[in-house]
C-alpha cells in the first residue's frame, strides 16, 4: 500500500514540474530578441530574417504604430503574459492547436505527428539494442574482470566512447558510402529511404530503410554504449564482493546460482535507471547526427524551431519531451520494485 500511495505521489508531482518547466521556458522564448513581431517587422521592410534585434528597430521606426499593433495582436502579443501562457496551456493544448509560424497552415501537432514516426524508427532499436548489447558484455567483462577480454573490450569500448558522434557518423560515411574516393559505397549516405521507395517490394522496402538506418543506429548507440557497459561492469563486480554472495558460496552454492541467481539481479538496479527513458524514444533524435545523415525527425525539426523561432513547434516539442521524460522516471522507480521487490518507499 505505501508503495501505491508514493507512485500516486510521484504522479500528481509530474503536474506542478510540468508547470514550472513549460512557464520557465515559456518565459524566456517570449523576451528573447528576435521574435516572430520582430521577423514580422523585417519582412516588411524588406530584411532579412536574421532576428537582429538592431535591424528589426530600424525597420520598425519606417512602419506605423498601427501596422506594428497589428502585427503583435495577430501574434497575440498584445496580451499579457500571463493571458499568453494560460491560452497556450489550456485553449490551445499545450500549443499543438498553434498554427506554426515558419509553416503556414500547418500546426504544431501536424508538423510534430510528421517527423516522429522517423525519431521512433531509430529511438526504439537504439533502445534496445543498447542493452542487450551491454548488459551481455558488461556480465562478461565482470567475470573475465582483469583478463584479456576485458582489457581488449575496454579499449574498444572507450575509443568509440571518445569518437564524438558527428565525427563517427562522418568516418562511417566516408568508409561505406563512398562519398571519398577509393573507399567502399556499399550503403546510402543520406535520408531515411530512397526515392524509389514506393516502387520496390515488400522486402525491398525493409531492406532499402535498413540501409539507410545501420550507420545512424551505429552513432546513436555509441553515445551510451560506454557508460552502461561501465555501469553493469562494475554494478556485477560489487555484488559479487558483497556478502551475502560470499555466503552463498559458504553453505556449498555453485557459482551459476550465485551470479544468476542473486547477484545479477541485485546489479541490475542501477542499469534499471534508464529504462524510464523508453517513453522519450520516440521524441529521440540528436540534431548532429540527424544533421550529418540529413534525416527528418525531431531533432532536425526542434533546431529548425530555434533558428527561426517557431515557438509553437519548439515549445510543443518541449512540451511532450517534458511529460514523457517526468513519467518515465515513474517508470523506472517501478522498474527498482519489479527488478527487487524488497525495496521500501516508506519514507521516500
Amino acid at each position: 500500500m505505501e508503495r501505491f500511495h508514493y507512485f500516486i505521489r510521484r504522479l500528481l508531482l509530474v503536474i506542478p514540474t510540468f508547470l514550472g518547466i513549460t512557464f520557465l521556458c515559456f518565459s524566456i522564448i517570449q523576451f528573447v530578441p528576435g521574435g516572430p513581431v520582430e521577423q514580422a517587422l523585417l519582412r516588411m521592410k524588406g530584411g532579412g530574417v536574421g532576428g537582429e534585434s538592431i535591424a528589426a528597430h530600424e525597420a520598425s521606426s519606417a512602419i506605423s504604430e498601427e501596422q506594428r499593433q497589428a502585427i503583435r495582436k495577430h501574434y497575440a502579443f498584445d496580451q499579457p503574459f500571463l493571458v499568453r501562457y494560460w491560452r497556450w496551456l489550456m485553449r490551445d493544448r499545450i500549443g499543438m492547436r498553434m498554427e506554426s509560424y515558419k509553416y503556414p497552415n500547418r500546426t504544431a501537432w501536424q508538423l510534430i505527428a510528421q517527423r516522429f514516426p522517423i525519431s521512433l524508427a531509430f529511438g526504439i532499436p537504439s533502445f534496445i539494442l543498447s542493452y542487450l548489447v551491454c548488459i551481455p558484455l558488461g556480465v562478461g567483462k565482470a567475470m573475465k574482470h582483469g583478463e584479456s577480454f576485458d582489457l581488449i573490450s575496454s579499449v574498444l569500448v572507450f575509443i568509440g566512447y571518445a569518437i564524438p558522434a558527428f565525427a563517427l557518423g562522418m568516418l562511417l560515411k566516408m568508409l561505406f558510402c563512398g562519398t571519398t574516393e577509393g573507399f567502399l559505397d556499399l550503403l546510402p549516405a543520406t535520408g531515411f529511404k530512397s526515392q524509389n521507395y514506393a516502387s520496390l517490394s515488400s522486402f525491398g522496402k525493409v531492406k532499402d530503410i535498413a540501409s539507410h538506418m545501420l550507420l545512424p543506429l551505429i552513432c546513436y548507440i555509441s553515445g551510451n554504449f560506454a557508460l552502461l557497459t561501465m555501469l553493469m561492469k562494475n554494478s556485477l563486480l560489487e555484488e559479487i564482493n558483497s556478502d551475502y554472495v560470499r555466503t552463498v558460496y559458504a553453505k556449498g552454492g555453485s557459482t551459476s546460482r550465485a551470479l544468476w541467481g542473486h547477484a545479477l539481479r541485485n546489479a541490475l538496479i542501477p542499469v534499471s535507471t534508464g529504462f524510464g527513458s523508453i517513453l522519450t524514444v520516440m521524441f529521440a533524435g540528436s540534431v548532429i547526427i540527424e544533421r550529418v545523415f540529413e534525416i527528418p525527425g525531431m531533432g532536425s525539426l526542434s533546431l529548425e524551431a530555434i533558428v527561426s523561432r517557431d515557438y509553437p513547434v519548439f515549445m510543443g516539442i518541449l512540451a511532450l519531451t517534458s511529460v514523457l521524460g517526468l513519467l518515465g522516471n515513474v517508470l523506472s522507480d517501478f522498474c527498482y520494485v519489479i527488478i527487487d521487490p524488497r525495496i521500501n518507499f516508506d519514507k521516500a
